[in-house]
């Protein structure tokens, strides 16, 4: 089975390699060819467009950035909906807006095609070692055919419906740990003015009942950043972390749900994209980010 991967961003780079070292024969396509040539010294070959992705590959999974990017690839000229999708599979583990999957789902579908959505949770390395979290929507026929190459990729795997249902509890899935990174950076500069070593502050921090496992994960990483101004290199960049949180805050509102957390967060989140860090690692950035902003703040009081 040849398989293509619409997408070589961090996520679609790293979902390609897993799939190279399973020795499959993977084609990747990206708009910024530079970004596959990695993968193509790695055994891929590159296609010349979407649709000749689609058109070379038995099934091709899209990971791209935002519902713009969908919308571009998925409908421009030689976008994916301008292939022979007869017979062919789309999994899209792109996160976006519900309606954005069931739009391009729906279009797949109507060509002659199958489609699964699958948002994926998990970080550049996860998606390497095959141990994502993946959030299933679409009928039957087409989750079953999707399995054994999701298996692949994902540690789990929940069919939680029909399309559309895939991306909403994507969004919810995120949305809690994205609070968090701004809730310890809060925490961190609570505890500035105490003068302990940074980290005893994690230490103490992370061995709390409301604390997630990604800070003991990535406790190495924001201790540096904190400390030293070393940044880590990006698995989930602030500007994807901001995307996410305005998604879920914009679609709870066509729900007539309010999320004023989640709403407070994005916002924050959007002050450290506007002060350059967009494409930096936002688990270790987020948090350092309003630490240091705060106690800088207290000392020109």
């Amino acid at each position: 089975m040849k398989i293509g991967i619409c997408g070589t961003g961090r996520m679609g780079s790293a979902i390609a390699q897993r799939l190279i070292a399973e020795d499959h024969d993977v084609a990747v396509w990206n708009r910024d060819a530079a970004k596959t040539q990695a993968l193509v010294d790695a055994g891929a070959s590159c296609a010349a467009s979407p649709a000749a992705l689609v058109n070379a590959c038995d099934t091709t999974i899209v990971m791209l950035l935002n519902d713009a990017a969908l919308q571009a690839v998925y409908g421009g000229n030689n976008g994916l909906l301008m292939s022979s999708l007869s017979g062919k599979l789309i999994i899209d583990m792109s996160t976006v807006l519900p309606e954005t999957m069931i739009s391009i789902g729906t279009a797949v579908i109507e060509a002659g095609g199958q489609f699964v959505e699958c948002p994926v949770s998990g970080t550049v390395g996860p998606a390497q070692d095959g141990k994502l979290f993946g959030l299933v929507g679409g009928d039957a026929e087409a989750v079953a055919r999707a399995h054994p190459l999701l298996e692949q990729l994902c540690r789990r795997i929940e069919h939680v419906g029909d399309l559309g249902a895939g991306a909403t509890v994507k969004l919810a899935v995120n949305l809690p740990l994205l609070v968090y990174l701004q809730a310890l950076g809060e925490s961190l500069a609570l505890c500035q003015s105490l003068k302990l070593p940074a980290d005893r502050v994690i230490d103490i921090l992370s061995d709390t009942p409301g604390t997630p496992p990604v800070l003991k994960m990535r406790a190495p990483d924001i201790l540096r950043l904190l400390t030293s101004g070393q940044a880590a290199a990006a698995q989930f960049s602030v500007a994807g972390a901001k995307k996410d949180l305005v998604t879920a805050v914009g679609y709870a509102a066509t729900l007539g749900v309010e999320l004023p957390v989640a709403a407070g967060a994005a916002a924050m989140f959007a002050d450290v994209e506007a002060a350059g860090f967009g494409e930096s690692d936002a688990i270790s950035t987020i948090p350092v980010h309003w630490a240091l902003r705060k106690s800088k703040l207290s000392a020109r009081s």
